[in-house]
């Protein structure tokens, strides 16, 4: 799973395009890579599926996930935080990370060493599975919890934020700090279209809304469809 630091340059690029602040660090990072956006927020939301949310039968262990897909021994988990550290943590035997430093979106926090991270599913597992994954193959949800292909898939972002989250959508939860909410809002959208999910009628009205408010915030661009 060795993929390129990608995920500061998008987040900066999604930032700009909302005209909202970003860290410093990502800011340096947009100036040396450019990004092609996707469609507006408010028209994505209005394209995606609404139904009722199914949540019978979840447990978390359906979604097999921080595996090492490429036997580096770094689990996906490792690979986020390498991927996404503004200071490189030392990587140890066994893919122990030490040092390191990093930025929390969702709370505007920096972050020093691993252990106050959590890598959050920035569209919960619970959500995904309410919102279609019931209707999976067990391989398709273990490629969702561990997608790296995308880089506003998996975020690392400080504990606290993340167990507050839990797996809320934005109907009852949005980042704490209130300058990150369009980039949140593009990425859920981004997540639930790339792997046809659909949106229940609270949480359309929340993205709808938020779509007013960030008029000229744009999905980061997708790949195809899973």
């Amino acid at each position: 799973m060795s993929h390129p630091p990608r995920r500061m340059a998008m987040a900066a690029a999604i930032l700009l395009a909302a005209s909202m602040a970003v860290a410093p660090a990502a800011s340096a990072t947009a100036a040396a890579h450019s990004h092609r956006l996707g469609p507006l927020l408010a028209d994505a939301v209005a394209e995606l599926p609404v139904a009722d949310e199914r949540r019978e039968g979840y447990v978390r262990t359906k979604f097999r996930h921080w595996i090492d897909e490429d036997r580096d021994s770094c689990s996906t988990r490792a690979e986020v935080l390498i991927d996404e550290a503004i200071d490189a943590p030392e990587v140890e035997a066994g893919c122990r990370l030490s040092g390191g430093r990093w930025y929390s979106y969702y709370d505007d926090q920096y972050v020093e060493g691993a252990s106050g991270l959590d890598v959050d599913h920035l569209v919960p597992l619970a959500e995904a599975w309410d919102s279609g994954a019931y209707d999976w193959t067990p391989a398709q949800r273990q490629d969702y919890a561990n997608d790296l292909r995308e880089p506003w898939h998996l975020v690392a972002v400080t504990a606290r934020s993340n167990r507050q989250k839990a797996d809320q959508d934005p109907a009852t939860w949005q980042p704490p700090f209130e300058p990150a909410r369009c980039r949140y809002a593009a990425e859920w959208a981004a997540v639930k279209m790339r792997w046809s999910l659909s949106i229940d009628t609270a949480e359309q009205q929340a993205l709808t809304e938020l779509g007013a408010a960030c008029p000229d915030q744009r999905l980061p661009e997708t790949g195809d469809q899973v």
